[in-house]
């Protein structure tokens, strides 16, 4: 777990780095260190940002937490470029590891359920509407494709109509 969290940090850093951000002299936490409590708390807190803070402060990875709502909104500050910048490095690190095993599986995002189909203005197509077979229900929307290792770790992810198979998105995976 040690070695875990200090290359999330490390990766961090260089991804700052990298990208050029430049922070403002008087912060207490570093972008990278934000970033790092994030993901250590997505990763062994079930996202639970506040029992991430307290345990990287309490085993002394960061000596200066902010707190609950400063954490939030430098959360929030860190643009989505380099978070989709720090998934795609990941991303390449597992494609390197795993060079042969994926799954591919799919799964819904209803905007809205059947009862209120001829009601839908978001999506109203026929390309988006489809069923969910397990629970024997339609709905209106996207479908999440995700590309993912043996072990469980997402590769890549589209999305897509609800209506779209996983068959034919296959063939828009890098």
């Amino acid at each position: 777990m040690e070695k875990e969290i200090i290359i999330v940090f490390c990766i961090c850093d260089k991804i700052t780095q990298a990208l050029k951000i430049v922070e403002d002299p008087q912060v207490k936490m570093t972008n990278s260190e934000i970033m790092t409590t994030a993901l250590v708390s997505m990763l062994y807190f079930s996202g639970n940002f506040e029992k991430g803070r307290n345990f990287l402060a309490e085993h002394g990875y960061i000596k200066k937490v902010l707190s609950k709502s400063r954490f939030n909104r430098r959360i929030r500050a860190i643009g989505e470029s380099v978070w989709l910048s720090l998934f795609y490095l990941f991303v390449e690190i597992s494609k390197r590891n795993n060079l042969r095993d994926y799954i591919i599986d799919s799964f819904p995002i209803p905007v809205c359920d059947n009862i209120r189909i001829s009601r839908c203005k978001i999506y109203n197509t026929q390309d988006h509407r489809s069923c969910v077979a397990s629970k024997r229900r339609y709905f209106f929307g996207l479908r999440v494709h995700m590309l993912v290792t043996k072990t469980g770790l997402p590769v890549e992810f589209l999305l897509a109509p609800g209506g779209c198979n996983d068959c034919r998105v296959l063939k828009q995976f890098q």
